[in-house]
């Protein structure tokens, strides 16, 4: 059901049209003169989906109606009915923004159609509004998750970078968050309602390396039946993320070093130049000034790339994170559910290396929440490896407990990562720990192990 306002000075119009439109479903109100109307929308009310307005009306007519309506609410949806229609005034009732103009004696039914597309438009307008929301709401800089210092000084230069178009190089080893970071800062950039395209370089074989990056013309090669439009072109007044940057062949660095340089590119096996304007946002878990050194990458793209270079330490090297995001995470995977992580817990993780970063303690997080009992992540839950990393795990390590509790602490381990492997399928974790199932079954009762039976 829409909300329409009716405008017409003539009753007769104005009341057969609303009856009509009552009759499909909608709430309408009828106003005789435009004055009323805008009186109406200032003081009380300027959440109308639809005016439907005569264009002549004595004191104030439809077009400048439609002006003073659309400065109180740009959103309302005006159409004009008109017995006079002529495409100078069609013209000047679309540039001042009403969506069509109807001809006086119109077919109820047209005009029923006609309202039928406006409500689908604007609900196509509310769901993108709202994934835009969304989106800018995944991706503002809260989503990147730590309080350290080293995290606070990355938020300050995405603060200064993101509205510019300058080149960005991010730095950092596996799982650190450099997609993450592409994200906001596209997302918090002017370009944000424009395309971001990403590209793997590391998984690009060097054939298809320069066609996929520039695009190609038809028959540029063997296979090339048509024309194919590159990365730089599909991303044009966007933005460009060149994952692992330090995996481009050498001898195409140059020519992306010109697309850099000249903000422009040729497709393979065309001779046409086509201008772009993309940001480009570049990341490496690898040294590239050293690879320069080497003889395995341009310096002059090294510098074009590194002009604002950012910097992202590894988890280890911000251990006041690893408590934030531990709690993030474990929130993230109970769905709702409260869940506590003991002190012992957060104790150890400290402690641990994480050589996967943020990745890592994410799917461990989501590992512990499983294995969790009553909704607390105990030390018991914890991997052996992760309690004890860089020892060699062909024995245990139980401080000073005695038996009969180091054995059901085994078994409790054994059986709940069993269940995990075979995703809660008891009769799967039965075959993996090589007993009956009702062998299984009974241990969990004897154990008082919180899992569903």
């Amino acid at each position: 059901m829409l909300k329409i306002f009716i405008v017409d000075d003539e009753r007769i119009v104005r009341v057969t049209t609303a009856d009509d439109l009552r009759d499909a479903g909608h709430n309408v109100m009828e106003f005789s003169s435009a004055q009323a109307a805008l009186q109406h929308l200032s003081e009380t009310d300027s959440e109308v989906d639809i005016i439907l307005t005569d264009l002549k009306m004595p004191n104030m007519d439809g077009l400048e109606f439609l002006a003073r309506v659309k400065k109180i609410n740009p959103d309302i949806v005006v159409l004009l009915m008109t017995a006079h229609a002529t495409v100078q005034t069609a013209v000047e009732a679309m540039k001042l923004g009403a969506y069509d103009y109807i001809s006086k004696p119109f077919n109820i039914e047209e005009l029923l159609l006609t309202i039928e597309r406006i409500k689908e438009v604007r609900e196509v307008k509310a769901e993108n509004k709202q994934l835009r929301f969304q989106v800018r709401k995944q991706f503002d800089l809260s989503s990147f998750i730590g309080q350290s210092d080293a995290t606070n000084k990355v938020f300050d230069l995405v603060k200064i970078i993101a509205e510019k178009n300058t080149t960005v190089l991010i730095v950092g080893e596996t799982g650190t968050g450099k997609e993450l970071l592409t994200n906001i800062i596209h997302f918090n950039s002017g370009r944000s309602h424009k395309p971001l395209i990403k590209v793997s370089c590391a998984i690009l074989s060097r054939e298809i390396f320069e066609s996929e990056l520039f695009g190609h013309e038809k028959g540029a090669f063997t296979g090339a039946e048509k024309t194919k439009i590159g990365r730089f072109e599909m991303a044009n007044s966007g933005t460009l993320y060149l994952d692992d940057i330090d995996d481009i062949p050498y001898d195409l660095q140059v020519k992306l070093l010109r697309a850099l340089e000249e903000s422009e590119i040729e497709r393979v096996g065309g001779s046409e130049t086509i201008k772009i304007d993309v940001r480009v946002i570049a990341s490496t878990k690898k040294d590239l000034k050293q690879m320069v050194a080497e003889g395995k990458f341009r310096e002059d793209l090294f510098y074009r790339l590194n002009i604002f270079p950012i910097s992202l330490p590894p988890l280890r090297e911000r251990p006041g994170d690893i408590t934030v995001l531990a709690k993030y995470f474990a929130s993230e995977f109970a769905g709702g559910t409260k869940i506590t992580i003991d002190s012992e817990v957060i104790e150890i993780l400290k402690q641990y290396p994480f050589h996967g970063n943020v990745r890592e303690i994410k799917n461990l997080m989501e590992r512990l929440v499983l294995l969790s009992k009553n909704g607390v992540i105990d030390k018991t839950t914890i991997p052996i490896d992760v309690r004890f990393p860089g020892k060699l795990h062909t024995c245990f390590y139980f401080e000073n407990k005695p038996l009969d509790e180091i054995l059901k602490e085994v078994e409790t381990n054994a059986i709940r990562d069993a269940l995990m492997r075979s995703g809660g399928n008891k009769a799967k974790a039965a075959q993996i720990l090589q007993v009956p199932a009702s062998t299984l079954k009974s241990r969990i009762e004897k154990l008082g192990l919180d899992i569903p039976l």
